[in-house]
């Protein structure tokens, strides 16, 4: 679509049904109607499902004469151009116009943005690595370019090979070397899959890693996992050469999604599996030959002490040692850890230790000889550390799971059985030795209340973090953290521990506490719009609530889950959800969360094309938040339903709700939503051509945006404040607001917008 086909609708649908289908799209469009904001649409995820449903109500709208009128009309503007409506029946371009020649399939197009910079999410290089000469120069040679030949040229490498045997080592030395060399101008990605632990990560919640760490914002990403592949594919096409380093995978599933969409870029995987599905040059990785394993174990002596020569000064025990570590790289760093660890113990001894073991080998008998050599306390604390859900576990997590405020983590770090992750002040186990130590949890019987123990910890800080994210002015202030933006990086560093430890819900010894934790994430995961973790832990709380005959805690996940259903594009299973969590409400005489549950359910009736169903839902959600007194989320019915009487073109009514949304925010002390209350007035009283009045709502908006760091907002209200001044004839004035746009959307890290305001700004 383009600025034809707004043309054609004035010309050839000029009645009522036409101005109406101006109106809705208005709506869509945030109350621009213009070409450019038909592209920022259809290239927006959180709105391209609205654009669909007003372009099928478009049609059901329109009677046959004036489809008629607006198709001839749409001729006349596209004559000569090349562009053709298109009249064939595939449910995609249904009533869409091409432009040219279009060739492709499955295309979708990233925003157009400032020029990406180069990643470098490598991990660091593993100290104490040797050896692997020929495996890496093969790996080398796999990942090098191909530009004489590009059909020669390897678009993924699968380094396979036993758990502990230096995969991901070799992998991130070849990810960095080949960096160095040049090859990877458009930088690295990486991502763990943790493809053998329990809860392998999916390819739906890679690629939205992945993409986060391209800089696309949560907003911009695709909620179904087609869409999210197509668009990460768009996002490398746009980059220059660019190594994916995909760690821990279990299936070539986990894989594909990950693809490049062209040979510049390759995809380093490394599995347990060969995977040979994938099309991949496979690197299948043995045990270190003898001389690499004793060059192991020695540089890692002397690492901690330049002057211990215990592997040269007996090489019969050296190789005793070795071999008993099956030459597996991480049984041998274990076993050297023991060495520095006792300086006084001579490399014999060690491997007689072993060898007096019952008849295991290696990672498996050198995690036994090690963990034999910790102290009590720091044997419960390994064990421990392997109840945690998460890839990782912070200092603050490990206390209650411990029930010791300072435990003996650098005691665990240099027998090399955890490591640092993130920062200083998260650990993580490799999965073997978490396996092994949950074995041993599970044995000890501590498991459970050491679960129990952390799902309290992280439902108390959660609730904490929810109620500065939901804080007003006027209000007490939440415990625990200084504001809300240490409360969102808390939440952001703990997401995967938190929506992990979520689904302990399924287990009845845990499903109170788990519950009221998944309910405590609703309004972080929206805000942060991670869509496929609120409907999983929000399905989670509704079985178990509903096992439990818990009604009210059901309704709640019913209606949280009906808010991330509708955001996901699934707008029937939301009206359902909805209508659930409604008549759970109303059985329990809670008038004021039925009142929350009308409000979703309108919000499902409204992306379904099914308005004025949604305009009475949006009444009797504020009709009872009247009635119970609830004024700041009646002031957000008034928000919803302003919105959906613009729709249908009943643009006096809908600037009597959006005045109304505004008088109570105004008289609650909600600032932020007072801004934006004024934001939406603007909209809707400019489509109703009361410009000037739109630039002084438009300008109170961004007043009160002022006080706070609402950057994508306050982006919003200077572009349509710089439509409005266009609209009045002021274009000086329209250029520096968007100028100001542009500045604003960059600081909310929304290059799709800033682009588009820049661009504006630069028109003549």
């Amino acid at each position: 679509m383009d600025g034809s086909l707004l043309a054609a609708l004035a010309e050839g649908a000029a009645g009522d049904a036409g101005r109406r289908a101006l109106a809705g799209l208005a709506a869509v469009l945030d109350g621009r109607t213009d070409s450019a904001a038909l592209a920022e649409a259809a290239a927006d995820p959180a709105r391209r499902e609205r654009l669909r449903e007003w372009g099928a109500g478009l049609q059901r709208l329109l009677g046959d004469g004036e489809r008629a009128a607006v198709a001839a009309a749409m001729d006349r503007h596209t004559a000569g151009s090349g562009a053709a409506w298109y009249r064939g029946d595939h449910v995609d371009f249904g009533g869409g116009v091409f432009l040219g020649q279009v060739n492709g399939i499955q295309v979708v197009l990233p925003p157009a943005g400032p020029a990406p910079v180069a990643l470098d999410a490598l991990p660091a290089r593993a100290t104490g690595f040797t050896g692997r000469g020929d495996e890496l120069a093969r790996l080398l040679e796999a990942l090098g370019p191909a530009a004489s030949d590009p059909e020669a040229a390897v678009l993924v490498a699968a380094v396979s090979g036993l758990g502990g045997i230096g995969k991901t080592a070799l992998a991130v030395i070849a990810g960095h070397e080949a960096r160095a060399r040049g090859w990877f101008p458009g930088g690295a990605l990486f991502v763990d899959l943790h493809g053998y632990d329990e809860v392998p990560v999916t390819a739906d919640l890679a690629l939205q890693s992945l993409l986060r760490a391209m800089g696309i914002p949560p907003e911009h990403i695709p909620v179904t996992g087609d869409e999210r592949a197509a668009f990460y594919r768009a996002a490398l096409a746009d980059r220059e050469p660019t190594l994916i380093l995909v760690d821990n995978a279990s299936s070539p599933g986990q894989i594909r999604p990950l693809l490049p969409g062209d040979s510049r870029h390759r995809v380093l995987v490394t599995s347990r599996d060969k995977l040979p599905q994938l099309g991949a040059r496979l690197l299948p990785l043995g045990v270190l030959p003898p001389e690499d394993a004793y060059d192991l174990l020695d540089r890692a002596l002397r690492a901690a002490d330049p002057t211990d020569h215990r592997i040269l000064d007996d090489p019969a025990g050296a190789k005793q040692l070795a071999t008993l570590c099956g030459h597996l790289p991480l049984a041998l760093q274990i076993a050297a850890a023991l060495l520095v660890a006792d300086l006084g113990m001579p490399v014999a001894e060690l491997a007689n230790e072993l060898d007096l073991d019952d008849g295991e080998r290696s990672v498996r008998a050198t995690l036994d000889l090690s963990y034999r050599r910790l102290s009590e306390e720091q044997k419960r604390l390994l064990r421990l550390l392997a109840v945690a859900p998460g890839p990782d576990v912070g200092n603050d997590a490990i206390a209650p799971l411990v029930e010791d405020d300072a435990p003996p983590l650098k005691g665990l770090e240099r027998a090399h059985l955890i490591e640092r992750a993130s920062g200083r002040t998260r650990w993580r186990l490799h999965d073997l030795v978490r396996a092994y130590a949950a074995g041993l949890a599970e044995a000890s019987g501590e498991a459970e209340a050491a679960r129990e123990r952390l799902l309290e910890f992280y439902y108390r800080w959660t609730e904490a973090a929810d109620d500065h994210l939901r804080w007003l002015p006027g209000l007490p202030v939440p415990p625990l953290f200084a504001g809300r933006v240490e409360a969102l990086e808390w939440l952001d560093a703990e997401r995967a521990n938190l929506v992990a430890a979520a689904q302990w819900a399924d287990d009845d010894r845990h499903a109170p506490t788990a519950v009221d934790l998944a309910l405590c994430l609703g309004v972080y995961l929206d805000w942060r719009r991670y869509f496929d973790d609120q409907i999983t832990v929000c399905r989670c709380a509704q079985r178990a609530a509903a096992r439990t005959g818990d009604q009210p805690r059901e309704a709640r996940a019913w209606n949280g889950l009906g808010l991330a259903l509708v955001e996901a594009g699934r707008a029937a299973e939301a009206i359902e959800a909805h209508t659930r969590a409604r008549e759970l409400f109303q059985a329990t005489d809670d008038h004021n969360n039925e009142a929350v549950a009308w409000n979703g359910l309108g919000i499902a009736l409204q992306v379904s094309d099914r308005v004025t169903e949604a305009i009475d839902a949006h009444t009797r959600a504020r009709d009872l938040f009247q009635a119970t007194g609830d004024r700041n989320r009646e002031a957000q019915a008034w928000n919803n339903l302003g919105i959906a009487l613009q729709v249908l073109d009943r643009v006096t009514e809908a600037i009597d709700a959006h005045t109304r949304d505004r008088n109570i925010c105004q008289e609650t002390g909600d600032r932020n939503n007072e801004a934006m209350a004024w934001s939406n007035l603007g909209v809707v009283l400019r489509v109703a051509g009361r410009a000037t009045e739109a630039i002084d709502a438009y300008r109170s908006a961004l007043e009160l945006f002022a006080g706070y760091d609402n950057w994508y907002e306050t982006g919003r209200a200077l572009y349509n404040l710089a439509v409005a001044h266009q609209a009045t004839g002021d274009p000086t004035a329209a250029r520096t607001a968007w100028r100001q746009a542009a500045d604003a959307y960059a600081r909310a890290n929304a290059p799709t917008e800033a682009a588009d305001a820049r661009r504006r700004a630069q028109e003549p």
